[in-house]
């Protein structure tokens, strides 16, 4: 059974930090490409950060460039979403992908990231 369960999220006043995580299981998560979404009320899910089996990760949108990374450990089958600098609008929740390119695509159940005073 595939199973994506992220954690780690919460609370934060802007400018603190947070680190997502992403426990995977059912599947080589070695062989697939992992991704981080987010979707914030009223809007549409949106592409955070990418991180390929193959090595390398990307951060996606300009608004998160220089403050998110994006990293995956495959001997713990477990992606890392690392938030610095949060602001109010990185309020939303933030899902976790995975896929190879080819074939089924898996999705986490989503944790609640909140940026608030």
């Amino acid at each position: 059974q595939v199973q994506l369960v992220e954690s780690g999220g919460g609370l934060v006043q802007p400018g603190g930090s947070l680190r997502l995580s992403c426990a995977a299981s059912g599947f080589i998560f070695s062989s697939y490409h992992m991704y981080w979404y987010r979707q914030a009320p009223g809007k549409e899910r949106e592409l955070v950060a990418a991180s390929f089996s193959a090595g390398g990760s990307a951060t996606i949108p300009d608004s998160v460039k220089g403050r998110f990374t994006m990293s995956r450990d495959n001997d713990k089958n477990t992606a890392y979403l690392q938030m610095n600098s949060l602001r109010p609008d990185d309020t939303a929740v933030y899902y976790c992908h995975a896929w190879r390119g080819v074939g089924p695509k898996y999705w986490g159940q989503g944790t609640q990231v909140t940026v608030s005073s």
